[in-house]
């Protein structure tokens, strides 16, 4: 066990214990509890001593033993609406994967943007951006990592060898991959699990619901602003690659959708089902409107997707299914619990008054709102670097929700750039997994990425103050 992760360990409890035994309110008894739990959590998710999903399930044990909340109340913010909306979308990916259609869709989308160097890596990123919106961003890069290193080793293997330029090359198709997998999970509710935290706590404690093409027409435009700038900084600024040639990456991508065969039934059955599902998500207000009383949801949608793999069958016969139960093994299911604490924390954060202090000290402050919102957007980018993501945007999101209040500006003006944010991770290879998986391929520096990284987390910022100006009130 490394130091860092024996000093949390401790720690976490300690300042717990420290907290509980002030002899002065911070701000309520119940406040106090609140803030000694969070403590024990943020120590807790930050050294990764235990699974950050075991952390989650503090509030679940403490709260009650607390008087801050009682069980049933607590329980209920891990049966969430919002965590079957992303079980069901951990099923269309689990299915997409088994089939193996993601691959396919990933290759076809390479093959149709050209096999020049340039436009290589433009196709390697729009592919793994596209996957990335309705699975797992880690599943994405593992998919296009592979196909990746075919293409270099035909440059490492040409009658020049492996040149400065065929470097250039194979580091703007690696960080390409790593950075569209990061960018690419923006555009969709479903594309990466701070989304959901956001609109969980938005539903659950503040009744507002943000639906899935709402969240579309504000995510897909910044998310494919962000891929254009990406693609431009690697290829025309830090790795250009002018001069090289090859035929042969095509052929590559030919043998990879070779080896696939033909679009086999199943992969038609899977698509159909996602294609229906996405198409609900989009129109689904639409229908609603000329179905008076059908009330469907973005969670009832996603739930009719998932039972539908499992339950229509692919051949009676045959008994046999799509996905069977034992499949969900590799489900991510401590993303879920993590989705719980998340949404339990805030609501102990609200129940204890701890977002009304932040309100009205932030209420009472002569701070510019612009000078805040760009402040809160520098804080979460750059500290996802060091920590999760979801956790992260679970402790801060219901903060920034008080802070939004104390502003008095509508809070989603704040926390949706605010939460974005924590998906702009671009300079660490910790700071996200597809950026730990494309640096183990070894064809990049720390040094490298984090070059490139800090001139993509300015460049995010400086988007993101513009959709607080300009883009959100537009839309909500």
């Amino acid at each position: 066990m490394h130091l860092s992760k024996k000093i949390g360990l401790f720690l976490g409890p300690l300042v717990f214990i420290v907290i509980q035994l002030l002899p002065y309110d911070l701000i309520s008894d119940k406040g106090d509890n609140v803030i000694a739990v969070a403590l024990w959590m943020i120590i807790w998710w930050i050294t990764e001593t235990v699974s950050i999903s075991v952390t989650a399930l503090l509030p679940l044990v403490l709260f009650p033993l607390l008087k801050v909340l009682p069980i049933a109340d607590v329980g209920a913010n891990y049966g969430s609406p919002i965590i079957f909306l992303f079980f069901g979308g951990f099923v269309l990916a689990l299915a997409l994967e088994k089939v193996n259609l993601h691959k396919r869709i990933a290759l076809t989308i390479i093959k149709l943007t050209g096999t020049t160097p340039n436009k290589v890596v433009l196709g390697f990123m729009i592919a793994t951006a596209f996957l990335s919106m309705w699975i797992s961003n880690t599943a994405s890069t593992v998919v296009m990592l592979p196909i990746a290193m075919s293409v270099i080793h035909l440059l490492i293997d040409d009658a020049d060898g492996f040149t400065k330029q065929d470097k250039n090359f194979a580091l703007s198709i690696m960080l390409g991959i790593a950075f569209s997998a990061n960018a690419g999970g923006i555009a969709t509710v479903i594309g990466t699990p701070p989304n959901s935290v956001l609109i969980g706590l938005l539903e659950n404690e503040y009744n507002i619901e943000v639906s899935f093409l709402k969240w579309m027409l504000l995510g897909l435009p910044f998310s494919m602003i962000l891929i254009s700038i990406i693609y431009l900084i690697l290829v025309k600024w830090f790795f250009p690659t002018s001069g090289i040639q090859f035929g042969t990456s095509g052929d590559v991508i030919y043998e990879e959708l070779a080896k696939l065969g033909p679009t086999s039934p199943k992969e038609k059955r899977v698509l159909l089902i996602f294609a229906v599902a996405v198409f609900l998500w989009i129109f689904r207000t639409l229908i609603n409107k000329l179905i008076p009383g059908l009330a469907l949801s973005d969670t009832i949608i996603s739930m009719i997707a998932a039972i539908s793999l499992f339950a229509i069958p692919f051949s009676i016969r045959r008994n046999d299914f799509i996905i069977r139960w034992p499949d969900t093994q590799k489900l991510p299911w401590g993303i879920l619990i993590l989705f719980g604490g998340g949404l339990a924390l805030a609501k102990g954060m609200s129940a204890s008054g701890i977002v009304d202090v932040v309100a009205s000290a932030i209420a009472s402050s002569e701070i510019s709102i612009l000078f805040t919102v760009s402040l809160l957007i520098i804080l979460m980018l750059f500290t996802t670097e060091l920590m999760s993501n979801v956790a992260l945007v679970a402790v801060l999101a219901p903060v920034v929700a008080g802070i939004a209040i104390g502003l008095e500006v509508p809070m989603l003006y704040v926390l949706i750039p605010v939460t974005i944010a924590s998906s702009c991770a671009f300079m660490l290879p910790m700071a996200t997994p597809p950026n730990a998986i494309v640096f183990a391929s070894g064809y990049i520096k720390v040094h490298q990425m984090a070059r490139v990284g800090i001139v993509l987390n300015l460049i995010a910022v400086a988007l993101l103050i513009l959709m607080f100006k300009f883009v959100v009130p537009l839309l909500f």
